[in-house]
């Protein structure tokens, strides 16, 4: 069921997004993958020890620098951030011993994330010059 409601989420949001307009801001897409990175600090604040802790902030900065990175350059980077966050959520658990993450967590991140990429992906295809297939060249800080 976590799968379902993570698929139709993410559907949901994109759609939203693109009418309601908020997909035209070429920030939305890459402060969505900065979300999407943080919930594991989240759930290690709640139930875990220090060290998971900033096992989860490494990982998580890793993913905030892949939005940085899309969003000065390509939402391409955002497309191949998303899915590879819902490939952490498939191995997270071998990786990094989280106590906080409930159980339905990874099956509804891996669903929401591969879809929210998967979609953003036929975005811009779809619209080459959606906000920024290719964003203008400025300075990464």
């Amino acid at each position: 069921m976590e799968y379902l409601i993570g698929l139709a989420l993410a559907a949901a949001v994109v759609w939203f997004a693109t009418v309601v307009g908020l997909g035209r801001d070429r920030s939305f897409y890459p402060t969505v993958l900065i979300i999407i990175g943080s919930y594991y600090v989240l759930f290690a604040a709640m139930g875990a020890s220090r060290r998971t802790l900033l096992a989860e902030i490494v990982v998580a900065g890793i993913f905030l620098l892949l939005a940085v990175f899309g969003f000065k350059r390509s939402l391409w980077v955002v497309v191949v951030g998303s899915i590879g966050h819902g490939l952490f959520d498939f191995v997270h658990h071998f990786v990094i011993d989280n106590p906080g993450v409930p159980r339905w967590w990874p099956g509804f991140c891996l669903a929401f994330d591969v879809v929210f990429g998967v979609l953003l992906a036929w975005l811009l295809l779809r619209h080459p010059r959606l906000p920024d297939a290719k964003a203008p060249q400025t300075p990464l800080v």
